[in-house]
């Protein structure tokens, strides 16, 4: 393929895609930070995947908006917090904040982790009583998706008196003011960036010590591992594909907090769509099933994307994302570190 180099490292290959080497060498820590603060929130996302599948061998692909309807509960708790719509940044002080963050992510929480279990119950576990084929639950789950991201659209504005939902995106609620803390090779490490890593990696841990180190870890794993031995153990398969559900919500939960301090504009009913199978890939990419490997694949998304975003173009962000995760399934199939919850140890 005939290609066109032009100054500065960038290369026009047939007038279609920008290959930009020094775009990526110049911001290349500044991508790196801003990777790894992505990537972090597709991380938490992606443990809601990684359990379910651990758990039920179910792509529950209604995840994505159990994120949006965390981020909308997340918005619902701040406006009864008596913080009204703005573009403008509350100046509250650091206490006040950091109080305010954590009550709007319960709020997130309690609403995402609310509508999960609710989900598995009304959506899934008849299906499981019936003996469904596994085919049924993945198309049950895609019309979940749609039946949620409808009910934001359509029914949510009336029952709200059109405060929430609808067509358009919520007017931002902004608490934090982007501010840099420190440099890291002249690329800027700002608060939010800090709040969202160091967040997300304290969740994933806690996560992580919870599946391997608690009689409740203990059953999702025998659950997860062999599901017949563990009921004639004692275990309570329903209570553990419940506490799943439960888990994986409120990390969704606490992301979508996460997610807006980011992209303060990006509640709306389809918020979900694009991110969640992004969380998605991560979980594939480093072992779908792999609590360590849904970090893992999360922050290695999230960086390399906007390295591909560097590269060729913000258009071809997302197509990086997905290319990168079919290399890998094509020479690692189980994905980097392919292990199953079910064979997990402490």
């Amino acid at each position: 393929m005939s290609a066109l180099v032009l100054a500065g490292g960038q290369v026009l290959a047939d007038g279609v895609i920008d290959f930009n080497v020094g775009a990526l060498g110049r911001n290349f820590w500044s991508l790196t930070v801003s990777g790894l603060t992505y990537g972090s929130i597709y991380a938490l996302v992606a443990v809601g995947y990684t359990l379910v599948y651990g758990v039920l061998r179910l792509i529950n692909f209604a995840h994505s908006e159990i994120f949006m309807l965390g981020m909308f509960g997340q918005y619902a708790t701040l406006m009864l917090l008596g913080f009204n719509p703005s573009g403008d940044v509350y100046q509250q002080g650091v206490l006040l904040t950091i109080v305010f963050l954590a009550v709007a992510m319960v709020g997130g929480m309690v609403v995402s982790g609310g509508a999960a279990v609710g989900l598995e119950r009304i959506a899934y576990r008849p299906l499981r009583r019936r003996g469904a084929p596994p085919l049924v639950f993945l198309i049950t789950a895609i019309g979940a998706s749609f039946v949620i991201q409808e009910f934001v659209h359509f029914v949510l504005p009336s029952l709200t008196g059109n405060t929430l939902g609808g067509v358009n995106a919520q007017q931002p609620i902004r608490l934090v003011q982007p501010a840099t803390q420190f440099e890291v090779f002249g690329a800027r490490v700002s608060n939010v960036d800090l709040v969202i890593v160091a967040s997300a990696l304290v969740l994933a841990f806690a996560v992580d010590r919870f599946v391997n180190a608690t009689k409740f870890g203990r059953g999702i794993r025998a659950v997860a591992q062999d599901p017949v031995t563990a009921t004639l153990m004692g275990v309570s398969r329903e209570r553990v594909i419940m506490l799943t559900f439960l888990i994986g919500g409120v990390l969704a939960g606490a992301a979508a907090l996460l997610y807006t301090l980011r992209v303060p504009s990006g509640i709306i009913y389809s918020g979900g769509f694009i991110l969640g199978i992004k969380a998605f890939s991560a979980a594939v990419l480093g072992g779908i099933g792999n609590l360590r490997g849904a970090l893992l694949g999360g922050l290695l998304l999230g960086v390399m994307e906007l390295y591909g975003q560097a590269l060729f173009g913000t258009e071809w962000r997302d197509v990086v994302a997905f290319v990168l995760l079919i290399l890998v399934l094509m020479f690692r199939p189980t994905g980097i570190l392919g292990e199953s919850l079910g064979k997990a140890r402490a």
